[in-house]
């Protein structure tokens, strides 16, 4: 594409920018990392949270960029180079990143889902019923982006790929013929605005609990940030159980098609009787289709939930109910989530991605539901993260657990004490009879755990799920709980 080509392709969007330069370069790429610039790349620099792209405009043109986007008009270089001045560099991105690929978004029907919880869940629910119904449709979750038949790796520790992956994943589900998306978007990513330039036909909220403080400094701007994909979306599906997000949500969607949800209350979409097992649960589900049938092979009742969000996706998407229920029954497990690890032990094994007091209450109630022993949880909380949740951990784990093990999870450059003292401190706080130990590398804590378990127990190591990485430092370790947990379980 040539540079006049994309700045026309810009004019078309709400990006404020004003061009530098002259000249019309045949361009090869867009990108943010001066690392891999090559010649003909456009270079995109913005204050980062740590680096300010800025200070590597210079390196970017040695490595011959042939065009720069800068948010400061003093750090272009002397001379004529093509370039743009924006207000935001990370918006920019988005918005080239997309221009870049023809627009990939416009010729999908995309449903996003957010939310602190069950965001993987509720996307691999909603794409099984799509699928069933037919429709072709990819998926970007946490764990993997699917394209037709072919299944990639999405990262190690982003929900939501950066802009330009993005945008690229959805080029090649509309180069494949796709028409439908699923599309997993955290609060990180609408905050940065990574799927800025994606159209969504309809956003979907799981929940909006206690999570990502760190960046957003209040409970309050978290949600202003997940809310700003509901004003970005044609429709929208909204839990009308959760008191913090649904009233602020419903103004963001006001005169759009809605549907809600609730498993308690009156809603669009309701529970009306779930029956349990240890494998499986079935929800008797009332609907504006009528009454559906739900089985699945997830467990836990704030699945019920993502059942709701999943058919909420779906019925907006013109999804018929045999299909639904079809899609709902398909899916029989998501890497990480409520995994067992079978071995031949005696004692349950399961590794599931819980990493907020939420997610961890949850999945500590349902297993409980389904253990005749004792309940043992491994779990840490992440280095430089949300540090005000790392108590709310503790009493959540020793509240609800037999055997609390604390131990890490990606300290990154934090002393991992420090951690399991906040950790710890809840649990104290919380009083109980739970039995507390640190561990602090995490596979001598699985190890601990296995060896403590009885006939009847339960071990959970809670907060890496699918993840294949370890973060020490700022450098990633390969690991897998799930790989941990077995080789536990056989030493």
């Amino acid at each position: 594409m040539r540079w006049h080509a994309l700045l026309s392709a810009l004019s078309k969007t709400p990006l404020r920018h004003t061009a530098r330069g002259s000249g019309d370069p045949l361009l090869t790429t867009v990108t943010d990392d001066s690392r891999k610039i090559e010649p003909g790349n456009v270079f995109v620099a913005y204050r980062g949270l740590a680096l300010d792209g800025h200070r590597f405009v210079a390196e970017a043109v040695r490595r011959g960029a042939a065009a720069l986007v800068v948010e400061r008009a003093d750090a272009l270089p002397e001379g004529d180079l093509p370039a743009l001045v924006v207000d935001n560099g990370r918006e920019a991105l988005a918005w080239l990143s997309a221009a870049w690929r023809g627009f990939p978004g416009r010729a999908l029907r995309i449903a996003g889902v957010t939310g602190t919880d069950g965001k993987t869940t509720t996307s691999n629910l909603a794409y099984r019923m799509l699928d069933a119904a037919g429709l072709r449709t990819g998926l970007i979750s946490t764990v993997n982006a699917v394209i037709g038949t072919r299944v990639l790796d999405t990262g190690l520790h982003t929900t939501t790929p950066d802009a330009d992956e993005t945008q690229d994943y959805l080029a090649q589900m509309r180069d494949a013929g796709l028409t439908h998306c699923v599309l997993e978007v955290t609060s990180h990513a609408l905050a940065h605005h990574r799927v800025d330039g994606t159209p969504f036909a309809v956003a979907a909220v799981t929940n909006i609990t206690h999570d990502h403080l760190d960046l957003h400094g209040s409970r309050e701007a978290y949600r202003a940030a997940k809310a700003r994909l509901f004003e970005m979306a044609e429709a929208a599906v909204l839990n009308a159980d959760d008191v913090f997000s649904f009233d602020a949500l419903r103004a963001c969607a006001t005169g759009k098609p809605t549907l809600t949800y609730s498993v308690r209350g009156k809603a669009d979409l309701t529970a009306r009787a779930i029956t349990r097992t240890p494998q499986s649960m079935r929800v008797q589900a009332e609907t504006p289709l009528g009454p559906l049938s739900l089985e699945t092979a997830l467990i836990g009742d704030y699945n019920v939930s993502n059942l709701l969000a999943a058919t909420g996706i779906a019925i907006t998407l013109g999804v018929p109910a045999a299909a639904i229920e079809a899609g709902a029954a398909a899916l029989r497990g998501i890497p990480g989530r409520m995994e067992r690890i079978d071995a031949g032990q005696p004692y349950l094994a399961v590794v599931d991605f819980a990493h907020t007091p939420n997610a961890l209450e949850n999945c500590l109630r349902t297993l409980r539901t389904i253990t005749p022993g004792r309940l043992i949880a491994v779990f840490g909380c992440a280095g430089e993260r949300d540090r005000e949740k790392r108590p709310l951990m503790g009493r959540a784990a020793a509240t609800l657990a037999d055997v609390v093990v604390m131990t890490a999870e990606d300290p990154r450059r934090e002393p991992i004490e420090s951690i399991l003292d906040a950790m710890v401190a809840g649990a104290r706080a919380a009083g109980g009879h739970a039995q507390v130990l640190r561990v602090p590398d995490r596979g001598d804590a699985i190890r601990t755990a296995c060896a403590l378990a009885r006939p009847g127990d339960t071990v959970v190591a809670c907060g890496k799920g699918h993840e294949q990485s370890m973060c020490y430092g700022t450098v990633e370790t390969p690991w897998d709980d799930r790989v941990a947990m077995r080789a536990a379980i056989t030493a």
